[in-house]
């Protein structure tokens, strides 16, 4: 790793996964705090995950068919920081839900270029991917610890210049990153065009898998720190929990390595399907219990840790050296379909059904990707 440029790679994610603490503990109680209810919360969660079946293709193709991928990433940085600069305009729905939208559009032009620009640079050692990764989890503990701090004390009213600051940070690191190109690999040569590669045995169910543990997340994306608000803890609590889970998939993201060299990506990906079924149920029905909402917590480093790392490493060995953008845009959309439906579904269903039934709900979700993957992925060799 002497030529790697680490810390460069490792501070992009460090600022850009700390947007996401930013924003999955406390969007949701940032638009209950405007007087929003958990419908309209749902729905204006709901369309920057909507976004993602747009900007992620979009971006993915511009970048693989010019090679900027780079000035794809500091681009969709400045714009997402200046679009969600218009906030401090108006707080009606209307208003919001453009905001929202605007901003996810150049948002989710960034990471999955990233991804590309990063596995480019690990020159084929895709296993240690997760090293670099690790310090988005680290940028998202500080967040969520941070912010739970600062909102105890000063209200949710700061929210707004508070994820400005992050997404200003997003942009410098940007300008601080190297460029690298995904070099041509004799195995994906001969592999044919993005829809020949698409319909390869496994690479389908996989897609599919992507939305549906998505969906799953919906709830908890969308409406955990509400249901834990409620359920009396506070928002200081709130984040550490959050932390909690960020501090599991950390450690996870040390050993994935070793765990990739012993397992193959359909164990791994299946493991985290079952884990993700069984965490949502506890979440659901037990979170009053602080051991159990510990141990659901810890649960993070398999429900994101190990399914988005066996994730990225899928897609980077399924696709050839001009299909990576293409192959993480798709991957990024799906994901966006998933996590979209997750936020609409648990927005109408939390008053009408309940926690328990919507992250029930949740848990059926990742249990049928468990049962597709384990049916139609063949073991590789990872």
């Amino acid at each position: 790793m002497a030529r790697l440029p680490y810390w460069r790679l490792s501070g992009f994610y460090l600022f850009y996964f700390a947007l996401l603490g930013a924003t999955a503990p406390f969007l949701g109680l940032y638009f209950e705090h405007l007087g929003f209810s958990p419908a309209r919360i749902g729905e204006l969660v709901a369309i920057p995950m909507l976004m993602r079946c747009i900007a992620p293709n979009l971006w993915g193709w511009l970048g693989d068919v010019t090679g900027q991928r780079l000035r794809i990433v500091r681009l969709g940085a400045l714009c997402t920081l200046l679009s969600f600069g218009l906030i401090l305009v108006d707080k009606s729905y209307a208003w919001l839900a453009l905001v929202m939208a605007l901003h996810a559009f150049f948002w989710h032009a960034v990471l999955p270029q990233f991804e590309v620009i990063t596995l480019a640079h690990l020159h084929g050692q895709a296993a240690r991917y997760s090293q670099i990764r690790l310090w988005g989890s680290i940028g998202f503990i500080l967040a969520v610890v941070g912010l739970g701090l600062a909102f105890e004390r000063l209200g949710l009213d700061v929210y707004p210049a508070v994820v400005l600051l992050i997404m200003a940070g997003i942009v410098t690191s940007s300008l601080w990153v190297p460029n690298a190109e995904p070099v041509q690999q004799a195995e994906a040569a001969g592999q044919g065009g993005f829809l020949r590669q698409l319909w390869r045995p496994g690479v389908l169910a996989f897609y599919l898998c992507v939305g549906l543990m998505q969906l799953s997340h919906g709830p908890y994306y969308t409406f955990l720190s509400i249901h834990l608000e409620a359920l009396g803890y506070t928002r200081t609590t709130i984040g550490l929990l959050w932390a909690l889970g960020v501090v599991a998939e950390i450690l996870l993201f040390l050993v994935m390595v070793r765990l990739l060299e012993r397992y193959s990506l359909r164990q791994v990906l299946a493991a985290s399907f079952l884990l993700a079924a069984l965490r949502w149920l506890l979440l659901g029905n037990l979170a009053d219990h602080l051991l159990v909402l510990v141990i659901a917590q810890v649960m993070h480093a398999a429900t994101f840790g190990s399914f988005h790392a066996a994730a990225i490493h899928f897609v980077q060995r399924s696709f050839g050296h001009r299909q990576q953008g293409q192959g993480q845009a798709l991957y990024a959309t799906l994901a966006g379909v998933g996590g979209a439906l997750g936020a609409l579904y648990s927005g109408y269903a939390w008053n009408s059904l309940g926690p328990a039934w919507t992250f029930t709900i949740a848990s059926l979700a990742a249990l049928a990707a468990a049962v597709i993957i384990a049916a139609r992925m063949r073991d590789q060799p990872t």
